[in-house]
């Protein structure tokens, strides 16, 4: 075990530049120390919900909580339509860096709404509901995110599976292995996936 030395500091706080466009501040955790159930109502009340809550939390079961009791949303909603709504649909939402160097990708609100509606749209004519389980197994690309803001859209549980795993990972596990094992391990009705991946330089098979 390496030793510490008694003379390394035990924190590192940020730069005053950077605390200065930082998004939450020092007031914000005071905030929230003064009444932690009036701070997380506030935060609630920027989403847009479906159905308002009516109690931000019920500690009535101990040590099982609920949190926004009688509250229904839409994630993938909040995710990307209201931006949309809010006039920001010309924002990009995603900026994709990926393998070899150059191939890059923008997706702005507006293409990330018209990818996520096709992806759902898909996803409702193969005959799944609100419910269904999907198994998504894809790499680091953004139709992963559009799968699952999909997924989110429609009501559908969907567990996410790295398909970054390859023979020389710790666990020595085929590609597709974890796919497989997951299956059974969740049943789903659909899994999602793609044709390949790079990674580190190489081109890998789904």
């Amino acid at each position: 075990m390496t030793e510490t030395s008694a003379g390394a500091p035990t924190s590192y706080p940020p730069a005053a530049q950077f605390v200065e466009q930082a998004n939450a501040r020092e007031e914000l955790y005071q905030e929230a120390e003064k009444d932690r159930l009036a701070f997380w109502a506030k935060q609630a009340d920027r989403l847009s919900w479906a159905t308002p809550f009516s109690e931000v939390l019920d500690w009535s079961d101990a040590p099982f909580a609920k949190w926004f009791v009688g509250g229904k949303l839409n994630v993938a909603y909040n995710c990307v339509d209201r931006h949309v709504e809010a006039g920001n649909g010309d924002r990009v939402a995603i900026h994709w860096e990926g393998e070899p160097v150059g191939d890059s990708r923008s997706l702005t609100y507006s293409d990330l709404q018209t990818e996520v509606c096709k992806a759902a749209n898909a996803l409702t004519s193969l005959g799944l509901v609100a419910g269904d389980r999907v198994a998504i197994y894809m790499p680091l690309i953004p139709e992963a995110v559009i799968a699952m803001l999909a997924c989110a859209r429609l009501g559908l549980m969907h567990s996410v599976v790295f398909a970054g795993f390859a023979t020389a990972s710790p666990h020595r596990r085929r590609p597709g292995q974890a796919a497989d094992h997951h299956r059974r391990t969740v049943p789903a009705r659909q899994a999602g996936t793609a044709q390949g991946r790079r990674r580190r330089g190489g081109r890998r098979a789904r």
